[in-house]
């Protein structure tokens, strides 16, 4: 009689800084789903460290004198990994440390990689904890249920295979928003595919409760846009292209040219801002009327990153974390 073959390890990074309950539940959750759990703290000042190697973690303390970026703290993660064990995990659990991770969700995902040798990443529902507690949240929780089946990315949550993610190199170190569907791309281009299953993964615990969070949250996103799109903008799919002309033509184009429109024909030409109330009205029959309202105002928001970045760049400057919570 032969012995069955043994399950392949499941390894674990979570990154954090300042989540301090939120870090202890999330590593509950992982730790008796992983071989070995990693915490990679970005400069906590609420124990976070101290919570993190209590419960069980190996804790890396990111030399905050650095430039931070999530991305940054993941790849850390998995090369913190890499060294001091014989035997190499086979798939990362990779999360974020205000996550608590379902009971069922590794074993599964586990399940489907190990079974689709060509798919680097398996994720699955990320859902808010607290849906009801602003509408911001709320428009998280719709944002995080995208479509089942085979996926063009993945957010901070997902199980991935190690051996794809040492071929594309990991995350990009210095972008500050976007890093997944980045290397996502990456990935694809390599031949690896992204699916998202229908599952339950993670609860999330966004705390967006203000617009001025979810302004700045917006405003990380267009940067994210245009920075996606400078580096695969060329590429066959035309990375975030289109997301970056959308928010540019609503948040700076339409409005210069109705005030260039005034300065030269008369004030008659700010009537130009109704097509703003217009899209709003269009908008609401798909998505309602307050998330067609901010999905409008999310435009300026938009670009107002994109012409962050384009401004940095010009400089040959880049941009510290843009941080909503």
């Amino acid at each position: 009689m032969t012995d069955k073959a043994a399950p392949p390890i499941v390894d674990a990074v979570a990154i954090g800084r300042n989540e301090g309950a939120r870090l202890e539940a999330c590593l509950a959750s992982l730790k008796p789903q992983v071989r070995r759990l990693v915490y990679v703290d970005s400069g906590s000042t609420d124990g976070s460290v101290v919570a993190a190697r209590r419960l069980g973690a190996e804790v890396v303390e990111l030399d905050m004198s650095l430039p931070f970026t999530a991305a940054r703290a993941r790849n850390a993660g998995l090369l913190a990994l890499q060294q001091g064990c014989q035997q190499k995990a086979e798939f990362i659990q990779l999360v974020d440390g205000d996550c608590e991770v379902d009971a069922d969700w590794i074993p599964k995902a586990q399940q489907f990689l190990a079974s689709s040798p060509k798919a680097a990443v398996a994720c699955g529902r990320r859902r808010e904890r607290f849906p009801q507690a602003s509408f911001f949240n709320q428009l998280c929780d719709q944002e995080w249920d995208t479509p089942i089946g085979e996926a063009k990315a993945c957010g901070g949550d997902a199980l991935m295979r190690l051996a794809a993610l040492q071929e594309v190199g990991g995350y990009r170190d210095n972008l500050i928003a976007g890093e997944e569907p980045e290397m996502c791309l990456r990935l694809r281009q390599a031949g690896w595919t992204i699916w998202r299953l229908d599952h339950e993964m993670t609860l999330h615990d966004a705390q967006m409760t203000r617009f001025s969070q979810w302004w700045k949250r917006s405003r990380r996103a267009g940067h994210a846009f245009a920075e996606g799109a400078a580096l695969h903008g060329k590429s066959q799919e035309k990375h975030w292209v289109a997301e970056t002309r959308r928010a540019t033509l609503w948040g700076i184009a339409i409005p210069a040219v109705i005030l260039a429109g005034a300065l030269l024909f008369g004030w008659w030409a700010l009537l130009g801002f109704l097509v703003y109330p217009a899209q709003i009205l269009r908008l609401s029959q798909r998505m309602g009327p307050a998330s067609a309202l901010l999905t409008t105002l999310g435009k300026f928001a938009e670009s107002h990153g994109i012409l962050e970045y384009w401004w940095n760049r010009a400089r040959g400057k880049g941009r510290g974390i843009l941080e909503y919570k």
